[in-house]
Parts: structure tokens; C-alpha cells; sequence
């Protein structure tokens, strides 16, 4: 009788034991089946250059504003906008009537004056005068002299001429308007642009991590060894030739709290020109460096998340530090390693802990630019 109880209770044992296998593998068959099919991809390290980008104005290397130095009417226009000139050539002509008028009211008291003088000479030589009323003659003669070269070069500064090579600019005064020194707006401008100059700012904090970062004992050397610079045009399209920034104030300018910039390009097809704007970019390249993809991330009370796949094959919401960011693809810091597996599609899906079907894909794959259809 004993022997058949225990005998009993070794059955009802292995029973239960089967029932508790068979659960647990419709379990597991279960998780499998609302397990989802998403893409992985094992974390890899990689040389890349991410860009820091800042807005810039463009001028020409040489910008000089051609000013009327007289009061007077415009006669003559001799240029057209865009125009190519050379140092000294004559860009406008003013109306010297009143001028001339002034020169030949001039040229007579010069005349009177040397009469005067001439007359006085024989005089004093004979001691009826004293030598005094000579010498104030001739301090007239030279006060008229004086007046009429004023008057000449009154005439002179009538010709407006250009004081460097370049290409005119715009030209707000045309034949018949009034213009004088004191006149809002040049006459014109005239550019050298060869080359032209970039300016753009960086607040404190970019200054100092960007002069740390860079090789030289002091600001000169550091200068010589900053990267060289991209120009992104107001088209978003690149511009063919990179910069060199050639000068930094240094200081910081107390109302915005920046520091200066100067970039300078070449522009052989004058692409450029005065008033350009852009965007400048500055490289900054890192070596071996971990990178995941931006779209296989997501951002929770300003955070950034992936989702790591464990041995389990679960998805786990993991926080990352981003170093930097290039294109398609963060530079991070901290909270993966390398050969991890994150999944990279279909993020929106899944919460944490949830069941995955891993199916693995090439990285290159995942940040490969998507063509457009159209152009």
C-alpha cells in the first residue's frame, strides 16, 4: 500500500513538471510570436568630421565709398554698376560753373595783390615808406594766392575718381542730383573683390572651447592652426573654395557677448560680392569615435535614448551623451560600447523591455543619404 502512494505522488510529480515545461514553452512561443521583426545594427567606431556652423556677411577685402568732396550737381555719370575700374579713373563729374566763377573772382585779387606789392618795392628802397606795409602787401598776395589754389582744387575735386582697382557698386545719385560731402549716401562704392572678407561671432563659452581645443601656446599660434572654413551660400549650396580665418578681436563685446571673427576666400568667378550672406562651417574631426544614427534615437525630458538589444533579445531604453553631431549620425559620448546592438528602425513601436526579432543590417545602409526623385 505504501509502495503504491508514493508511486502516486512520483506521477502526480513528473505531471506537473510537464505541465510547468509545456506552459512555459507556449510562453516563450508566445513572446516570440508578439516579438516584433526590427533592424539592428552592432555599434561601430568611425572617423568622422562634424561641423559647427555660424552666420556670416561678406565684403570685399578693399570696400572704399567714393564721397563727393564739393557741393555741386551731378554733370555727368561715366560708370555703370558692376563695372570694372582702375585706381584714378574718373567715376563722376560735377558742374564747376559757380566754381569757375570763384576762380576768376580769385585769380583777379591774386593780381591786385601783386600789383600792390610791385608798387611798394621801389618805395621802400628809397626808405619813403617803412618796410612794414611791404611785408603786410605781401602777406595779402599769399592770402589771395592761398584762396585761389582753394578754389582750383574745389574745380579739381569736381572729377571724382576712384582711389582703388574693383567693381562698382550701387549707385543711388544719377545726372542732375545735388550731392555734397555731407550727402547720406556715396556716390558709389568700389570693391576689390579677389578675395573677399567673412565675418561671423562666436559667443564666450564657443570662443574658449574653441581655442582650447585647438594647437598653439598662444593666440597667434593658435590662429595659424585653426582648421579651414566652409561657406555655405544663401542658396544652401557650398561654396567651391574654403577659408582661412585670419583674425579674432579677442575681446568680448559687452552688448552681445561675443567675440569677432575673420575669415578670408578666394573668389576667382566673383561668386561673391559685397553684401553676401552665408553660413560658415568649422570642422572639428573625430577619430574612432562611437556614432549611431540620429533616427535610431529619441529625446525624453531633453535626453537622448536608444534602444539596446540585451542577450534576451528585449529591447532596453539606454541613455546616451552626445559629443557632437555630423549629418546623419551622433558622436557619442557615454552609455553604449561598441558591437552593441541598438535597433535602428521602428523605434516608435517599442517600449521598454519588450520582446524583438533582431534582424541585422550593414550601418552604412541605415545613414546612406536618400536621393531625391526630383531635381
Amino acid at each position: 500500500m505504501k509502495k503504491t502512494r508514493i508511486y502516486g505522488i512520483t506521477m502526480l510529480g513528473i505531471v506537473a513538471m510537464a505541465f510547468t515545461s509545456c506552459k512555459k514553452e507556449q510562453q516563450q512561443a508566445a513572446n516570440q510570436q508578439r516579438a516584433l521583426p526590427l533592424a539592428v545594427v552592432a555599434v561601430p567606431q568611425k572617423n568622422v568630421t562634424a561641423y559647427t556652423s555660424y552666420p556670416t556677411t561678406i565684403e570685399g577685402t578693399v570696400n572704399s565709398e567714393v564721397r563727393a568732396k564739393v557741393s555741386g550737381y551731378i554733370q555727368k555719370v561715366l560708370v555703370d554698376e558692376g563695372q570694372k575700374v582702375r585706381r584714378g579713373q574718373t567715376l563722376f563729374k560735377l558742374e564747376t560753373q559757380s566754381l569757375s566763377q570763384d576762380a576768376g573772382a580769385a585769380k583777379a585779387n591774386v593780381n591786385a595783390a601783386q600789383v600792390e606789392v610791385e608798387k611798394l618795392k621801389p618805395l621802400v628802397e628809397k626808405n619813403i615808406i617803412s618796410p612794414v606795409q611791404l611785408e603786410t602787401a605781401k602777406a595779402k598776395l599769399a592770402q589771395a594766392k592761398s584762396a585761389y589754389n582753394s578754389v582750383v582744387a574745389n574745380i579739381g575735386y569736381a572729377t571724382v575718381r576712384s582711389s582703388v582697382d574693383g567693381y562698382v557698386g550701387a549707385i543711388p545719385y544719377r545726372e542732375g542730383s545735388l550731392v555734397s560731402a555731407t550727402s547720406a549716401k556715396p556716390l558709389t562704392t568700389v570693391a576689390s573683390i579677389k578675395k573677399v572678407f567673412a565675418y561671423f561671432s562666436m559667443n564666450e563659452t564657443e570662443y574658449l572651447n574653441f581655442l582650447q581645443q585647438t594647437e598653439g601656446k598662444n593666440l597667434q599660434e593658435k590662429i595659424k592652426n585653426f582648421p579651414k572654413v566652409e561657406l555655405v551660400l544663401a542658396n544652401g549650396q557650398a561654396y567651391e573654395e574654403k577659408g582661412t580665418i585670419e583674425t579674432v578681436t579677442g575681446q568680448i563685446d559687452a552688448k552681445t557677448g561675443t567675440v569677432s571673427f575673420r575669415a578670408v576666400f578666394d573668389n576667382p568667378n566673383r561668386l561673391l560680392t559685397n553684401g553676401n550672406s552665408g553660413t560658415i562651417k568649422i570642422p572639428k574631426l573625430y577619430e574612432e569615435a562611437l556614432v549611431v544614427p540620429q533616427s535610431a534615437t529619441y529625446e525624453q525630458q531633453g535626453q537622448t535614448y536608444v534602444y539596446s538589444v540585451g542577450e534576451n533579445n528585449t529591447a532596453n531604453s539606454t541613455l546616451i551623451t552626445v559629443k557632437d553631431k555630423s549629418e546623419m549620425l551622433y558622436v557619442v559620448g557615454s552609455g553604449i560600447k561598441k558591437d552593441d546592438l541598438i535597433v535602428v528602425k521602428g523605434i516608435g513601436k517599442l517600449r521598454n523591455g519588450m520582446p524583438v526579432q533582431p534582424q541585422k543590417v550593414a550601418f552604412d545602409s541605415i545613414v546612406k543619404p536618400i536621393k531625391p526623385l526630383f531635381q
